[in-house]
């Protein structure tokens, strides 16, 4: 494992239900090694996006992460969850391989799917 580098890591949520960005979606990033611990907790803005990198330059590591994404509160806040809720905290478990460059994990949602990649 490395000391803390110049690379960062982002998200966004879409909602492809209804062909939009998932603003409010609660999202939590966990550092996974080597004991479970929070790193950081923000929501989505206007545009599905945090509004600061989960990791920006100085703190990240490479190691093993999960991003839990709240999208069973968004939906239902939204009114189209079902009832029970089929997907509620969706969990993307990744590592990061080095502490230089870009991460982008984003999520795809509806309420009853999702798709992640690592993105650009």
């Amino acid at each position: 494992m490395t000391g803390p580098g110049p690379g960062t890591l982002s998200t966004h949520v879409l909602n492809t239900a209804e062909g939009i960005p998932a603003a409010g979606v609660r999202v939590v990033l966990w550092r996974m090694d080597p004991a479970p611990a929070v790193v950081t907790e923000t929501i989505t803005n206007a545009d599905g996006r945090t509004a600061d990198p989960l990791l920006p330059p100085g703190s990240f590591r490479a190691g093993r992460y999960e991003l839990r994404f709240h999208i069973g509160a968004y939906f239902t806040a939204r009114g189209i969850a079902p009832d029970p809720l089929f997907l509620d905290v969706v969990a993307v478990n990744f590592g990061l391989a080095d502490g230089r460059g870009h991460y982008h994990v984003p999520l795809l949602c509806t309420p009853w799917s999702y798709t992640t990649y690592r993105g650009s």
